[in-house]
This record gives C-alpha cells, structure tokens and sequence, in this order.
C-alpha cells in the first residue's frame, strides 16, 4: 500500500494511527518474524507527570498539541529473554520536530539508545519542517559524526536503521508519498537483523482506520 500523505490530517488522527500500527508492528515482530529468544513489545514513552494547572509565574512556554501527542506516543521495544532492551521502533510524530526543543528532545532519546548499545529503527512519514531542514537524519548523525547529508527533494521522507556497534552505521532509505513501505532492518547485534514488516502492518492499521480519518488523509484541503 503507497504511503499516504499524513500532512494533510491532524495531529490527533496520526496520533490514532500511530498507536495503533506500533501495536500491530509489535505482533508481526513475535509472529515468526524475531528468532526465538526475543520477543517485541508496545511500550510507552517515558516521561515525567506534569500538573495540570497553570503554575503562578512571570513567563511560561505553552505546549503545543502536537507536542502533547508526542510524548504520548508508543514505541516498540525488542527484548531478549532476559528482558534486556537491544532494539526499538520510533514512528516520528509531528510533535517530534515541530519546535527545536522537541527536536532536541528526539535527537537526545535517540543518542541515548546509541549510547547503551540499542539499536534503533525510525520512521519519519513527514517531510522536514523548519526544525530538520535535511531530514531527521542529518540532525541525528550531526551529533554522531561530521556529514553532509540532504535530504532527496524528490524523497521527502525518512526510513532509518541505526547499528551500535562497533562503530555507528545508519542504513536509510528516503521515500515519497505514494511509494510502498521497504521492509527495513532492525538489529538485534551487529550482525544480525530481521526485516521489520512496515508495509504488511501499515496496510493492517490502514484498514482498520474509519472511513472519515481515510478521506482526510487521502484528499486535498477542500476537495
């Protein structure tokens, strides 16, 4: 099934399809897909509760919506038996890099599952906003290594596997809307990877979507 043009639709009915298909990934990683001793899980993002009123102050920053449904979103985790995290699936939201602190914030997740020898896959179905002007690629690996990556304008976005070790290596693979979704790789060491089932599971979450977030996303404003 092509990629659909989720730019169109609100940040709440990518937030629908987004924990629904992370659920549906996780099943078609543990149904033949992993090797025996691993097994996926839907996790959620970790975060810190916050108060719900307005705190008494001089100046504060508003959250944003699509903010909001960022730090709500699931992710896959990919454990061995012992439970020990060696890989996770990140679906970008656009509350991922509508402004530089979320930016930041993704950038600094990722690096911190580089940085403890978890493998990471990422999925970015938007085009780079102000914030990643080459692509969610090129902000990561800035912080990796000097490169000069720019995002395909013709391939406005993102399908990326990141190996650990023994030195990083990024696998990518830029896309259109109306292209079909590559099986990716996720590793579970350095030399061996399963092809993540993204087109297969993104077809499955399609359809189970309702027929109104389906028109959205498949017309253009006003049609």
């Amino acid at each position: 099934m092509p990629i659909h043009n989720w730019s169109r639709a609100e940040v709440g009915l990518f937030h629908h399809f987004h924990q629904s298909w992370t659920v549906l990934l996780a099943e078609g990683l543990n149904s033949g897909v992993l090797p025996k001793g691993y097994f996926a899980l839907v996790e959620p993002n970790s975060g810190v509760e916050v108060a719900t009123t307005l705190p008494i102050a001089r100046h504060f920053n508003q959250v944003t919506e699509a903010t909001s449904y960022a730090a709500k979103a699931n992710r896959v985790g990919v454990r061995n038996t012992l439970g020990k995290l060696v890989a996770v699936i990140e679906i970008v939201s656009p509350g991922n890099k509508d402004r530089e602190h979320s930016i930041r914030a993704f950038v600094a997740k990722t690096l911190d599952f580089l940085s403890r020898g978890i493998h990471v896959l990422v999925i970015d179905l938007f085009p780079p906003s102000p914030c990643d002007p080459n692509g969610i690629h090129r902000v990561i690996w800035d912080e990796v290594r000097d490169n000069d990556y720019t995002q395909p304008a013709d391939k406005p976005l993102t399908l990326l596997s990141y190996v650990v070790e023994p030195s990083y290596t990024a696998y990518l693979d830029p896309a259109a809307v109306g292209d079909l979704l590559l099986a990716m790789p996720i590793f579970l060491d350095q030399h061996t990877y399963v092809q993540a089932p993204l087109e297969e599971t993104y077809m499955r979450t399609w359809e189970k979507c309702p027929k109104e977030m389906k028109e959205v996303v498949e017309n253009p404003p006003g049609a």
